[in-house]
């Protein structure tokens, strides 16, 4: 059977414990992940979190999407301690998300990192986070933003030059805003693209890579015009 035109794009999953939904551990995603992807004419596959199995899930697929979720990456990936007590840990993604982010940056394969995924991005490319925002930053904005995530909570203004803003053709966007921790320091080769009002960084990219970009936001809900650019960008790096 030939393959299909579309690029197939994996996908990282959350998880939760035994509980709630069901009685056993189980994954989930919002499908809005899915359909932002298959809208901009990719096809998305979903991946377990089996770090050992890192490479070999790579090597069917054309890109990465590193999604986000209500946990955090562990400080003790970029050497900060104590850990704050608003950080919430899921090691057995973050391991897994690690080893799968690594792995496309050496294939150079496209990646895409949201929210949560773009700090593990960061953490790839050997740069550190904000553990909690509201304890580091003076005068934040609410990056927990208290209207619906299918509303802009801020604005972000986009970097001249980047690969965001050839993206976007913008120099500004309305974003939503669903974090508490933020990247500090983006690592090493790699570049700011987007700031909030507060200074919190809101995207970055490595120009060393062929598409290694990372947006604090979720462009899966689309609150402004130009976020299914990002999706229909990433799925022309996979064709490419």
């Amino acid at each position: 059977m030939p393959r299909s035109t579309r690029p197939v794009i994996g996908v990282t999953l959350d998880s939760e414990p035994a509980g709630g939904w069901s009685r056993l551990p189980w994954y989930a995603l919002r499908q809005n992940y899915f359909s932002a992807l298959i809208e901009a004419g990719a096809l998305p596959v979903a991946l377990p979190h089996h770090s050992e199995l890192a490479a070999a899930y790579l090597e069917t697929v054309d890109g990465l999407v590193i999604t986000g979720g209500a946990f955090d990456v562990d400080p003790a990936l970029w050497g900060d301690e104590p850990v704050h007590p608003e950080v919430t840990l899921k090691p057995g993604r973050t391991d897994f998300e690690l080893a799968a982010a690594r792995e496309a940056l050496r294939r150079d394969m496209p990646v895409l990192g949201i929210c949560g995924g773009q700090q593990l991005l960061a953490v790839a490319f050997g740069g550190t986070l904000i553990q909690h925002i509201p304890d580091a930053v003076a005068g934040a904005l609410a990056h927990e933003q208290p209207n619906p995530r299918t509303e802009p909570g801020h604005e972000v203004a986009i970097a001249a030059n980047t690969l965001l803003a050839r993206i976007t053709g913008r120099t500004r966007m309305a974003v939503n805003s669903a974090h508490h921790q933020a990247v500090r320091v983006p690592g090493a080769g790699a570049v700011v693209n987007a700031v909030a009002p507060d200074g919190v960084i809101e995207g970055i990219e490595h120009p060393g890579h062929r598409f290694a970009l990372g947006v604090q936001w979720h462009p899966e809900y689309a609150v402004d015009p130009a976020d299914p650019l990002i999706f229909q960008s990433l799925v022309a790096a996979c064709r490419g």
